[in-house]
């Protein structure tokens, strides 16, 4: 459904060190930068960093989360550790989260730029 989604933040270099960190364990990685942008994808760029205010990008807004697939639980724990160790704030550890389905295994985080970003898969262990 969604071809891609950008989001606007404070220091694009920063941000691009935390997501070059969270998404390399998601099999992600930094598919192309353009001017002031930095895209990340598995295979095309569908996920860009941006100057925050500028039209290109998203605003941060109360409710809004991104949703990362993720391969297997050991990636979601890798993409948790990884987060922290690069400046998020935890939203919820990694673990099962059977209120969704018996195998919908996640991790939550807060970027340093206040977006709530999760990873998750459903393949059981």
């Amino acid at each position: 459904m969604l071809d891609h989604i950008s989001f606007g933040v404070d220091d694009v270099q920063k941000a691009a060190a935390f997501y070059d960190a969270v998404l390399q364990p998601l099999g992600y990685s930094r598919q192309m930068e353009a001017g002031e942008y930095i895209a990340y994808g598995s295979k095309y760029p569908n996920f860009w960093l941006g100057p925050a205010g500028d039209d290109g990008a998203g605003d941060r807004r109360p409710g809004f989360h991104l949703a990362l697939q993720a391969p297997n639980r050991a990636a979601v724990d890798a993409f948790y550790q990884a987060a922290m160790d690069n400046g998020a704030t935890d939203d919820g550890k990694p673990g099962l989260r059977p209120e969704y389905t018996d195998t919908y295994y996640a991790a939550f985080v807060i970027d340093p730029d206040g977006y709530k970003i999760e990873a998750v898969t459903y393949v059981p262990e």
